[in-house]
């Protein structure tokens, strides 16, 4: 078998399509032995695709903005998409059958402020007729922190990606309140990138194939056994599998996977809304930039 080297930025389930490719056996049946790392400071994703430490990685199409604003040329595309929607909710202390934004306004919320989050988070109020000013948006750090926060009682909503809402509603310290998902709409959100030359390779083409069906797998699978199987692959160790099959469930409901991995235009130009939006990018920077077609 060959090895197939692949990097995630972030790990969650909502990243399941990439994650069932690699745990349905999907790789293997095309001849690849996956090996799956989390990016680091110390290792990013660009850094790792540029030296070839990784061929490929779990990311995002504005991971791209920054060269494209300082006019420089991108070598690294992203040619599949993971996520078509925002996969963050809105987790309150009680249950708020009637919740609206506007319930935000002057209350402690704890913001996960990594840059795509933070301005799909602002994208989401701008659309509910609120800003971040009207809120004490609260910075506790990283995933681990804000939910450290949370359940330490330092703020009265939060937001986070699953599957931590869902496991604080299993422990009786939280309620989704909210999808921003369905506050954005769709949007060219999570991605697969990787540098061009390798994309033109046997490799990518038998990864592509493989993916696919991971897709398909995600989009119409049993969350059930969905769970059980990403379970296995000792994807989620410390997550119930009840609330591992409740967060593939609400993902599934979000229609935030779709069977075609191709990044479609439109959702590229919302990706550009919400980023100029919040000030991150100066022009609309064409498609072909960033984004190319997958693999044959």
């Amino acid at each position: 078998m060959s090895r197939i080297r692949i990097m995630a930025l972030r790990h969650s389930a909502f990243y399941s399509p990439l994650l069932l490719t690699i745990a349905g056996g999907y790789l293997r049946d095309e001849g690849l032995e996956p090996s799956y790392g989390l990016a680091s400071a110390e290792r990013t994703v660009p850094a790792s695709i540029a030296d070839g430490s990784c061929d490929l990685a779990q990311s995002a199409v504005a991971t791209s903005f920054p060269a494209l604003e300082r006019g420089e040329p991108v070598d690294i595309v992203h040619f599949a998409q993971i996520n078509g929607r925002d996969g963050f909710f809105i987790v309150g202390r009680r249950p708020e059958p009637d919740f609206a934004w506007q319930r935000l306004k002057g209350r402690r919320v704890l913001v996960d402020h990594f840059f795509q989050p933070l301005a799909m988070f602002r994208y989401a109020l701008h659309r509910n007729g609120m800003s971040l000013g009207d809120i004490d948006a609260v910075d506790a750090g990283g995933v681990e922190a804000i939910e450290r926060a949370f359940r330490d009682g330092a703020a009265d909503y939060a937001h986070f990606q699953g599957p931590v809402p869902q496991q604080l509603e299993r422990d009786g310290l939280g309620h989704v309140l909210a999808a921003v998902g369905d506050a954005v709409g769709p949007v060219a959100f999570s991605s697969l990138c990787a540098r061009r030359d390798w994309l033109t390779t046997p490799a990518a083409a038998a990864f592509m194939r493989a993916y696919r069906r991971g897709l398909k797998h995600a989009v119409g699978g049993d969350a059930d056994e969905i769970a059980a199987l990403l379970a296995a692959a000792n994807f989620f160790p410390a997550i119930d599998g009840a609330v591992l099959s409740s967060t593939i469930s609400a993902y599934q409901r979000l229609a935030c996977w779709r069977p075609d991995p191709l990044i479609p235009p439109a959702q590229y130009e919302r990706l550009l809304d919400v980023f100029a939006f919040s000030g991150l990018i100066t022009r609309r920077h064409p498609y072909e930039a960033a984004i190319v077609a997958p693999p044959a």
